[in-house]
């Protein structure tokens, strides 16, 4: 089939610009250029230019770097430590320890950004450097954040589910009601492995001999106040209606200075290393979006997902077959497309499909989002792996290696919801009923 191989080509000639050293987002965009170059009659020029600048200048995508920056503030201010000492007391008997302070926080965080990036790079700024502080071993720090990061798509607000329920014209209240007990199964999951994990490897976990009483414990929690007061300006201000995820963002940026200021430790040399940090992070990360979209309309042009659509619709496949197929599919496609992209270029083909096969549209939503959440954390094209590398500066192919049992967990939680579609679809048929 000449599209696998042109598929095979460019995956290859990916793998190789980054393996140069060339920049992400960069070797991205050469992907495409190539690949419009040699099998459209397109030119690319113009097409990279209004691509990028329509990828840098979304408004949706405002709310990331103002979650970075809420990030960068609490980092910097210590707030992130003064989390730690409240969370630590109740979290010292559980194995794992404050291994769970990666899954607990992705988890709450996930219910304002709707973003698996900002979700990951905001916990992880708070996390990353206490966690090695205390002695955390790199490989479960890095890898329960990249995996919880994920969560971020599938706990509503998602913008993941405002696309499908726009393309697939579905309900998208419904949607985020739908992926409510699936987001709580996967951090469940995510909890579990943890627990597991430090069982196995009781010597990599740092010693806790403190014993705290009950009182002790309510008492140290008071150093969670900002924080909770923090989360409750951001999620509040969301639930009440005062203001979109976007604006809430920059609540959440405003909050974070005052509670900053509030403690005295807010100075010009505070508010100026967290705005630079925030600019950086969110620089590479737009870089980074604007390679995918780029490449994501060579794509399109080239007609490859199309065609790979159309490839498994021709097969005429048994329900369980054919899901089985389309989490490998959508696994290849996430190598080297974004979540959005994979969503928006398939649907026209795939939908039908499903629903000749019987599947509820609204699990097949959920379903979408589990997927997109693997390409996440799927090398060279994972987003949460790529703000990791940032962040850490570590290999990309070891931040893979340490987050692949969170993707295999995700692969579980996809035949989960597969073998009992109520774990979807109870929640919404139970608020429509009432």
């Amino acid at each position: 089939m000449e599209q696998l191989s042109i598929a095979w080509m460019l995956i290859v000639l990916l793998f190789v610009l980054l393996g140069s050293g060339l920049w992400i987002g960069l070797a991205l965009m050469g992907v495409g250029w190539i690949a419009m170059e040699m099998f459209t009659n397109r030119p690319p020029g113009m097409a990279l230019v209004t691509t990028v600048w329509g990828a840098s200048s979304s408004w949706t995508l405002t709310a990331l770097p103002m979650f970075v920056w809420m990030g960068e503030i609490l980092f910097r201010s210590k707030l992130s430590e003064n989390m730690f000492r409240g969370l630590a007391p109740w979290m010292g008997r559980l194995p794992g320890r404050l291994l769970h302070t990666n899954v607990v926080g992705c988890t709450i965080f996930a219910a304002v950004s709707g973003s698996s990036a900002a979700t990951c790079a905001t916990i992880g700024k708070m996390t990353i450097p206490e966690l090695a502080r205390r002695g955390y071993p790199d490989g479960m720090v890095i890898g329960s954040l990249a995996g919880s990061g994920t969560l971020g798509l599938l706990i509503p607000p998602s913008l993941i589910m405002v696309v499908y329920g726009v393309a697939a014209n579905q309900s998208i209240a419904q949607l985020f009601i739908a992926g409510v007990i699936p987001g709580l199964m996967v951090a469940l999951m995510f909890g579990l492995y943890v627990v597991a994990w430090s069982l196995k490897n009781p010597d990599q976990i740092p010693r806790d001999d403190v014993v705290y009483t009950f009182g002790q414990k309510i008492y140290e929690s008071r150093h969670l106040i900002p924080a909770v007061v923090l989360i409750i300006m951001v999620l509040g201000s969301i639930y009440a209606g005062i203001a979109t995820a976007t604006e809430a963002a920059a609540v959440g940026v405003l909050g974070a200075l005052l509670l900053c200021a509030a403690q005295r430790r807010l100075n010009w040399t505070t508010f100026y290393e967290s705005l630079m940090g925030a600019t950086r992070l969110s620089c590479m990360i737009a870089l980074i979006l604007a390679g995918a979209a780029f490449l994501t309309l060579a794509m399109g042009f080239t007609g490859l997902p199309r065609a790979l659509a159309e490839w498994i619709d021709s097969k005429d496949l048994s329900p369980a077959v054919l899901i089985a197929v389309l989490v490998v599919f959508y696994i290849v496609l996430g190598c080297f497309l974004d979540g959005i992209s994979m969503v928006v270029l398939t649907m026209a083909v795939v939908l039908p499909t499903i629903e000749r096969a019987g599947f509820d549209l609204i699990w097949f939503g959920i379903f979408m989002v589990l997927v997109v959440e693997m390409a996440q954390v799927t090398p060279p094209v994972g987003f949460n792996l790529f703000v990791l590398q940032g962040m850490t500066g570590r290999d990309l192919w070891w931040i893979a290696k340490v987050t692949l049992p969170f993707f295999f967990l995700l692969v579980a939680a996809v035949a989960l919801i597969t073998a009992f579609p109520g774990l979807v679809l109870w929640l919404p048929q139970q608020m429509m009923g009432g």
